[in-house]
């Protein structure tokens, strides 16, 4: 009677453990931290924020998990079989057949709209339609491009930097100039994130039949091209938030070095052309983002 009782509790355990696993690879965990990481950041950075009220932040941060969740969710539902023949994603839930289809449209619909409630009731109507308005991007208009073409990328960026525009929002309750810079410089990082992502996973992708790269040949010198352009432009927007009175001097020189490195490695990759190259690239771009908006907060002028 005993081992039974045993069995069946050790059993509710390994269940509620494999149901939580499930979830955190449905809503990306990790891609969703980084991305509410940036929607909080620029809320912190917003002049109106004068104080940490950490209340408000852990309602930011929750309410920003959901509806990335969301979108995470919607885009694993739809995905459902191009995941399950890539190596790097076969084991998702929905893909795996752990969770089924139905499960992850629910959990997609309910966070949604609780995350976008909470944008609405505990910050401002604004911060609420843009968070529906990028949760919509990404999931009925970024996912199912990604098949079509590689101008998926662009569109991508929209939603991959409005939790910066979110975050600023939240905070200054309007649209001003200081907001729509955050939004530009992750904006811009994405493309050098992302391609070098896309080249490294280029035959998975290719498998699934996704179209990611700028050039429809795969990796090649035109697609390296690009992720200098863009990494060249990153200088500039990075001076933006001390034109606009947001942060000092320091910053600027922090994220003035961190922008070098990702042209230096863009350049390496244009060079060499090789996978390891594009894998520097991706890892820099990885420990840029952090860097920089930590850097930008640290020297917000108050």
């Amino acid at each position: 009677m005993t081992n039974n009782a045993e069995h069946k509790t050790g059993s509710t355990s390994f269940s509620l453990a494999s149901k939580v696993k499930d979830y955190y690879l449905l809503i990306k965990f990790t891609l969703s931290f980084t991305v509410v990481f940036s929607c909080v950041i620029c809320y912190l950075l917003a002049p109106k924020v004068v104080e940490y009220d950490w209340l408000m932040i852990i309602l930011l941060f929750i309410a920003g998990m959901l509806v990335t969740g969301s979108a995470n969710a919607i885009n694993q539902a739809v995905e459902k079989d191009t995941d399950a023949v890539m190596k790097r994603t076969h084991k998702r839930p929905v893909a795996s057949g752990a969770m089924s289809q139905k499960e992850a449209y629910t959990f997609a619909l309910i966070s949604g709209v609780v995350g976008v409630a909470m944008m609405w009731y505990f910050f401002n109507l604004s911060a609420a339609l843009v968070s529906a308005f990028s949760l919509f991007l990404y999931a009925f208009i970024y996912t199912p491009l990604k098949k079509i073409n590689s101008i998926a990328v662009l569109i991508g960026a929209f939603p991959g930097a409005l939790p910066c525009l979110i975050g600023w929002v939240a905070g200054n309750d309007d649209f001003s100039a200081g907001g729509w810079v955050l939004f530009g410089m992750q904006f811009l990082w994405q493309f050098p994130h992302f391609w070098a992502i896309a080249w490294v996973s280029h035959t998975d992708y290719s498998k699934a039949g996704f179209k990611l790269l700028p050039s429809d040949k795969g990796p090649t010198k035109f697609t390296a091209m690009q992720t200098i352009m863009y990494s060249v432009l990153m200088i500039p927007m990075g001076v933006l938030p001390y034109y606009f009175g947001l942060t000092g001097m320091t910053s600027v020189w922090i994220v003035m070095a961190c922008n070098l490195v990702m042209v230096v490695q863009s350049i390496r990759l244009y060079r060499s052309m090789e996978v390891k190259a594009a894998r520097r690239v991706m890892f820099s771009s990885y420990i840029y983002l952090p860097i920089v908006l930590l850097a930008l907060l640290a020297d917000k002028i108050r």
